[in-house]
């Protein structure tokens, strides 16, 4: 097994603060996992990597890189940010309202609140009219319509930041025991 303790900013591990930042960690992560189990996924990396055109390796073209770009440029819907991952289909057939995926933009509450009221006179109407099947539909988007609407109410209202005090960590010490490494650092050590 190894065993990785660290604290933010201090050394963790054989290639220290760089093996964070290549994952954009904001501080090195607390993790205990066998040590077979690591090596297995670098074997599996490294397979996998072999196992890729080296085409993808290349440089984008100027049309590749444009066509990138225009994705984000795409994302902007009516009221909000679409995060659909680049060139991949819109599952929801421009439904926005209904996708887990939009991020409502909370300068267009106002657009949304109209939203949903028309779609509580739509099933109104089909409820009248007897278009079960219609009814249905504008369930699913009215549902949608208001989780966005409570998501713009969560962001709004923000959180409430909670001290929980600093931990005490006892001093580093290294040691090796049955099978298992074990590395810890105290914060008095920065």
């Amino acid at each position: 097994m190894i065993h990785v303790r660290s604290t933010p900013g201090t050394h963790a591990g054989p290639r220290g603060r760089e093996a964070f930042a290549e994952f954009q960690y904001p501080t090195p992560p607390l993790a205990i996992y066998p040590a077979e189990t690591i090596e297995a996924h670098r074997a599996f990396i490294t397979r996998r990597r072999a196992a890729r055109p080296s085409e993808e390796y290349r440089t984008p073209t100027e049309e590749e890189w444009d066509a990138f770009l225009r994705h984000f440029e795409k994302r902007k819907v009516s009221i909000g940010t679409c995060g659909r991952a680049f060139s991949s289909p819109c599952v929801h057939e421009h439904a926005c309202v209904r996708c887990s995926l939009l991020r409502p933009d909370p300068a267009q509450r106002g657009r949304l609140e109209e939203i949903r009221d028309n779609f509580v006179a739509r099933i109104a109407e089909a409820e009248r009219e007897g278009w079960l099947g219609e009814v249905e539909g504008l369930r699913v988007s009215l549902a949608g319509a208001e989780d966005k609407l409570a998501q713009m109410d969560r962001r709004a209202t923000g959180g409430t930041a909670i001290d929980l005090g600093m931990p005490r960590i006892a001093a580093a010490r290294s040691t090796q025991a049955g099978g298992t490494a074990s590395l810890t650092q105290s914060l008095d050590d920065q």
